[in-house]
């Protein structure tokens, strides 16, 4: 009984683990992308983007009503100190954060009006053409961030921090789409549900330790 309590343990104390993703979910809720029949998309490596290179995001690879988001770096350090265009700037070097990466490619104008929700509050977002190339540091390095010049809002569009864990994403685009980055602090978030790989390995480690049991009453009986 206690190897068995002695498996359960590190059972739970997998499932206990710091989860690795940021982005929770999101909602469109207004503006043309949602006549449109707009939604979010959270979107992992590698990128299913439909058009442009393979794993790209930043020159018309999307055309879609959608507003897309996926997670950056996760875990970092800062080793100096990052200026942002949304929130307290800078954030100190020696800060821990987690960064997610936010767009809106949707080919002919389009008005989106949506939130995106985040596992842990939201420090700042990052918005400008200089500071998100400045910043690239951040980005996954599964991605390739094309034309990086032409990124940056325009007049009338806003991104804001609408929430503790969550901003609010209001502009108008066409090509090559809005793009921002969104700093959030490091997540203690855990996930109660392990990778496939991961339960296959506990399931095989607690069978491992319940076998001298079950060949002990075997021999009782």
């Amino acid at each position: 009984m206690k190897i068995i309590g002695f498996g359960w343990s590190a059972l739970v104390l997998a499932l206990s683990l710091p989860a690795s993703a940021s982005i929770i979910n999101g909602t469109v809720t207004g503006g043309t992308a949602l006549t449109d029949g707009g939604t979010f998309v959270k979107l992992t490596t590698p990128l299913a983007n439909p058009f442009g290179p393979p794993d790209s995001v930043g020159n018309d690879n999307f055309q879609s009503p959608n507003l897309y988001g996926f997670d950056e770096q996760q875990d970092v350090v800062l080793a100096t100190p990052l200026v942002v265009d949304v929130g307290t700037s800078p954030i100190p070097a020696g800060t821990t954060i987690d960064s997610e990466y936010i767009f809106f490619d949707p080919g002919p104008d389009l008005h989106v009006i949506g939130t995106v929700n985040f596992d842990a509050p939201v420090l700042a977002i990052i918005t400008g053409t200089g500071l998100l190339a400045g910043s690239d540091f951040l980005g996954n390095p599964g991605v390739n961030y094309l034309n990086p010049a032409a990124r940056g809002l325009e007049a009338g569009d806003s991104v804001t921090i609408s929430g503790p864990n969550q901003i609010l994403f209001d502009t108008v685009a066409s090509s090559p789409g809005d793009y921002v980055r969104v700093i959030t602090a490091f997540s203690t978030a855990t996930t109660t549900v392990p990778e496939p790989g991961s339960a296959a390995l506990l399931a095989g480690i607690l069978a491992a330790l319940a076998w001298p049991l079950v060949r002990r009453r075997k021999v009782s009986a």
